[in-house]
């Protein structure tokens, strides 16, 4: 086909928009593929729509090679199956819940699992019926609280989401390698970078899932991977190693001192270093045990005030301990809270007064380097006062553990122990082992060979579509604006007639013609009261792969055939360009 520039429903814009930070979310709206319509909500322009749809077409050529069926699952749906998996609880005010005229309630689909299963309830009853993959590609929603970055993070998206269904575990096995594989070619054809990391499987709940990232500076997820072996995970899934246990018999007896205007370890370790020296070493941070509280706000409403103790050289990652408590949300611990419980002495807090069996009834959860054995300087509960040479285990013990401090550059990896460096990326795509929680909650039964009743294993895979596109920008531009992969672009040359001398444009249109009769999408510049300036400009920002200048060199039978990624500019026959540009596309192809 061809898209005539100067009928082609799109304006391009010389500035940023003010709301927009991210370049994916400058260059869209700048190069007139998306427009806002609503915080969070976006529609999409004739060339964006055209990148979103390649974007299906891979996913949906790669999803039907290995098998896979495609779904389509209303995105208005009930209530009740979303109560039977306390989803409709779990979900929050994250999902967007209505009520018809009859005041049933419906919620807008954050994703399918439910019906998905209930789906396969209805229809299949053996062990013969499976293993069973079926997806969809559909429009999801969330209520976000912070919508930004453009179409990368919004309240309504494009989402692929596929499930597959097995009779026992070890059948689910070959379903996730396929599923895993079948994703490696879908990123790898998209064109950007990425990476697989262990991941937190959330409010999907099951055993394991891992996340592909697309790596970018802005990302919004931060990951590790260990310089010395193959472990990536998302900074929410990463494990610390923690400590060996020790005897505490030989330790001295913990004391508390009295250390005035200590309220934070700064102060704290400057106080140690001039009146408590030590003999083997100075103080630091790492000696001391910070104690901090936050308010979980329950799906339900319910308030609950937690305690986490960690190394005084770290702080609360807030990203790890939201992924450990939802589906509860995480709320500052304020000056409300503290004189809701006196116990409690603002900057001198310790273990003494959190745990169930003590006066606060806080529950008290530590940093897995909080082993028995341990020793530490931390709050004493009383103004001015700390308490040193404390032994976990010996003198305090917690209710549990938990991975919520921040992770660091450096740091010990899990498996090796070699060391972890930070980056940073964007979620594109996620896959989990379900196990059997929808299957269980929703009674999805099958008889096996022996005839008997066993629940279903079930694996759940989505990619962010819409948010893929946003994703190659992030990962595929320069100053002048988009460069799109050849499988995703819009077109697969940019024609541009320049000048005002008649033949020119006829040539133009003589080769667009050409192209598109060989297979060629064309977008054609053909404004004849533009300048050539301008048509360079919007053809570097809307970022076809490969532009064809036809201007003044007609009169000598030679066009210019210009690369946008490697800026190379090539003088070629005005007779052997759509042979060159075909071949081009050809070898490019997936």
């Amino acid at each position: 086909m061809i898209w005539r520039m100067s009928s082609l429903f799109v304006r391009t814009l010389r500035d940023n928009p003010v709301d927009a930070e991210l370049p994916s979310h400058q260059l869209l709206v700048r190069a007139g593929y998306i427009r806002r319509a609503a915080p969070g909500i976006y529609s999409w322009l004739p060339l964006g729509y055209r990148v979103l749809r390649n974007v299906e077409r891979v996913i949906r050529e790669e999803m039907d090679a290995i098998g896979a069926q495609e779904v389509h699952f209303p995105a208005l749906l009930p209530r009740e199956p979303y109560e039977a998996s306390d989803r409709w609880t779990e979900y929050g005010n994250n999902i967007f819940r209505l009520k018809d005229r009859k005041g049933a309630d419906y919620l807008l689909g954050p994703t399918h699992e439910e019906m998905f299963t209930l789906l396969v309830k209805d229809l299949y009853s053996s062990y013969k019926d499976l293993p069973l993959w079926l997806y969809q590609i559909q429009t999801k929603y969330r209520d976000e609280p912070r919508p930004r970055a453009g179409i990368l993070r919004g309240r309504e998206f494009v989402m692929k989401d596929s499930y597959s269904f097995d009779v026992s575990d070890e059948a689910f096995l070959a379903s996730y390698v396929a599923h895993r594989e079948a994703y490696v070619r879908i990123f790898d054809r998209l064109g950007f970078e990425y990476v697989i990391v262990a991941a937190m499987s959330g409010a999907m709940g099951g055993s394991a899932s891992e996340e592909f990232l697309a790596t970018a500076a802005n990302g919004e997820d931060t990951y590790v991977r260990c310089t010395s072996c193959d472990y990536a995970a998302n900074v929410e899934a990463v494990r610390v190693p923690a400590p060996a246990v020790t005897v505490h018999d030989d330790l001295p007896a913990a004391h508390t001192e009295h250390t005035p205007g200590t309220p934070t370890i700064e102060t704290l370790v400057a106080h140690l270093e001039s009146a408590f020296p030590r003999e083997d070493r100075s103080w630091t941070a790492v000696d001391t045990l910070k104690n901090v509280l936050v308010t979980l706000v329950h799906p339900d409403g319910r308030r609950e005030p937690l305690a986490i103790g960690l190394p005084g050289d770290r702080d609360v990652d807030l990203k790890r301990l939201q992924a450990q408590v939802e589906p509860a949300e995480v709320e500052a611990f304020d000056e409300a809270h503290f004189a809701a419980h006196p116990s409690l002495v603002k900057g001198y807090l310790g273990p003494g007064a959190l745990g169930t069996n003590n006066a606060s009834g806080i529950r008290y959860l530590v940093d897995p380097r909080v082993v028995s054995g341990t020793q530490w300087v931390t709050g004493a509960d009383v103004e001015d006062s700390h308490v040193i040479d404390l032994v976990a285990g010996r003198d305090f013990t917690a209710d549990g553990t938990i991975e919520a401090a921040d992770v660091r550059e450096g740091d010990a990896c899990p498996m090796d122990g070699g060391t972890l460096v930070l980056a940073r990326g964007i979620e594109m795509g996620h896959i989990f082992q379900l196990g059997r929680r929808f299957a269980d909650a929703l009674d999805l039964r099958v008889l096996d060979e022996s005839g008997r009743l066993v629940t279903v294993t079930m694996g759940s895979y989505g990619i962010g579509v819409s948010r893929a596109v946003a994703a190659i920008v992030e990962n595929s531009h320069d100053e002048a604006g988009i460069i799109w992969p050849r499988e995703i672009s819009p077109a697969d040359v940019h024609v541009l007639a320049t000048g005002k001398d008649p033949a020119v444009y006829a040539e133009a249109e003589r080769i667009a013609a050409e192209l598109c009769a060989r297979g060629c999408d064309v977008l054609y510049d053909d404004r004849a009261k533009v300048s050539p300036g301008v048509k360079f400009k919007d053809a570097e920002l809307i970022g076809v792969p490969t532009i064809l200048v036809v201007g003044k060199g007609v009169s000598e039978g030679l066009v210019e055939v210009q690369d946008r990624r490697g800026g190379s500019r090539e003088p070629v026959p005005a007779t052997e360009v759509v042979d060159r540009l075909v071949e081009l596309q050809a070898l490019s192809g997936p």
